[in-house]
């Protein structure tokens, strides 16, 4: 306390950990009113460093549970702002026949959002960026000091081309969705390509932004909030809107919609006539969004020839039991030499999995059965969307697509015995409310073959 009193005196050092690190040395002496105090003053300055926040917060928190108290004016203090994820309707094309979002609603879109944003306080923000409401809110999250992530779908030119050719002054929401993306804080290509199924990719970049903002909120402590510019029209399918609101809603998060409708009264050539405002309907529409697992037997090739018909008979048989015993969940298999190649039609059914298979793996003692008591298996998993067809070959049914690769990508890289998780397939299970899993970052990964490096997490059971 006393070298910390010297700093802020001689104004070295930064300012915000003096005073948090004066607050905890409160807590420590019991001194409850010093200790609001100096929070109070660390707040004032700490502006969106909500990690820094997070990280006084939890300190505070283990001292006042040692010390048996509460102090609401600490937990006050140290408030970090919900996390918003964000959909919205684009700005109409010229061609279209029944306006929606005409571009002369912008300025009271516009400043409808800025209002919900000031209102909300929000720390973070998720969103896409289509031409349209995607772009009001990156520059109304911007403007008010926060930080923006943005998801794209698939990868930028093409995204460009898709959603911006055909709406008015085309060039210039080009140009403020360029300004925006230099000024997040991350940018996530959901797919490499987009995949010609219906609204998948826009869907599964839905449930990534989701997914990411839960991830953010869980880590920072905080909520989730939805905010949405929406007609309150039923959608063609998943992707839009529409659907991301019902997913929002089935995860019981608070939503807040500025209303295309209110905000165009007048603007439109006829008034129409609105649905009744209950709450929507969960999604009911199949999409071809998967989770996949890759596992691979370690040191699979330095087993001995006459090691190998007991690596089939036991290694592989106990895990064909494994398999057989939950093939409900399973909708394709393959096996090549000791790699597994599994399909989950659900990322929770494919992360339970994955532990048990490991778990079961670490379990048995296979020196008893004639074989090297360090055999184990990297396993990992990744979900996004893929082909869905025959096999011509094999006449079984099966999965391509770049999503198939990525997950074989993944298992090289995993230490032996454990369960790595692609940010995707973490994202998606934050998204549909997977609450039996937990996901620790593991850190950027670079992948085999020049890949790239991805954000990789350890799949784990939540106790």
């Amino acid at each position: 306390r006393a070298q910390c009193l010297r700093e802020l005196r001689s104004r070295a050092g930064d300012r915000y950990w003096l005073l948090a690190t004066l607050g905890e040395a409160a807590l420590i002496a019991r001194d409850w009113t010093q200790a609001d105090e100096y929070y109070a003053q660390a707040a004032q300055i700490v502006g969106r460093r909500f990690g820094d926040l997070q990280a006084s917060r939890r300190n505070a928190r283990l001292l006042l549970d040692y010390w048996q108290t509460d102090r609401p004016e600490i937990e006050k203090a140290l408030r970090i702002p919900p996390v918003l994820v964000f959909a919205g309707h684009m700005i109409d094309q010229r061609a279209r026949l029944t306006a929606r979002f005409p571009a002369r609603a912008e300025a009271a879109v516009a400043r409808a959002m800025r209002e919900q944003i000031t209102r909300l306080g929000a720390a973070s923000g998720y969103a896409s960026a289509a031409c349209g409401a995607d772009i009001l809110f990156l520059e109304a999250m911007l403007a008010a000091g926060g930080q923006v992530v943005v998801v794209l779908p698939y990868q930028k030119e093409q995204f460009f081309a898709d959603s911006y050719a055909g709406r008015p002054a085309v060039a210039k929401w080009r140009a403020r969705c360029e300004r925006v993306l230099a000024q997040a804080k991350r940018i996530v290509v959901a797919s490499n390509q987009l995949l010609e199924i219906g609204g998948v990719s826009y869907d599964y970049a839905n449930q990534i932004i989701l997914g990411l903002a839960c991830i953010r909120a869980r880590q920072w402590e905080t909520s989730v909030a939805g905010l949405a510019v929406w007609d309150r029209q039923e959608g063609d399918g998943p992707g839009g809107t529409s659907s991301a609101v019902q997913r929002w809603q089935a995860l019981d998060l608070p939503v807040e919609i500025i209303d295309l409708p209110a905000q165009t009264r007048g603007l439109l050539p006829r008034r129409r006539k609105l649905p009744s405002r209950r709450r929507p309907r969960r999604p009911q529409v199949a999409s071809n969004i998967m989770a996949m697992l890759f596992a691979d037997a370690v040191s699979f090739t330095k087993l001995q020839e006459h090691e190998t018909p007991l690596f089939v008979r036991h290694f592989l048989g106990e895990i064909s039991r494994l398999i057989a015993a939950a093939r409900r969940q399973i909708v394709a298999r393959n096996t090549w030499g000791d790699g597994i190649y599994l399909v989950f039609p659900s990322v929770r059914d494919a992360g339970r999995f994955a532990l048990a298979l490991s778990e079961m793996v670490g379990r048995i003692r296979w020196e008893r059965r004639g074989l090297p008591a360090a055999l184990n298996l990297r396993i990992g998993v990744h979900a996004g969307p893929v082909y869905a067809c025959i096999d011509p070959i094999k006449q079984k049914r099966d999965f391509f697509g770049a999503h198939v690769s990525r997950t074989a990508r993944i298992e090289p890289i995993t230490p032996p015995g454990q369960v790595y998780a692609s940010e995707a397939f973490a994202a998606l299970a934050a998204a549909q409310g997977v609450t039996d899993l937990t996901f620790e970052y593991a850190g950027q990964v670079p992948m085999p073959k020049g890949y790239g490096t991805f954000p990789m997490y350890h799949v784990t059971r939540r106790d």
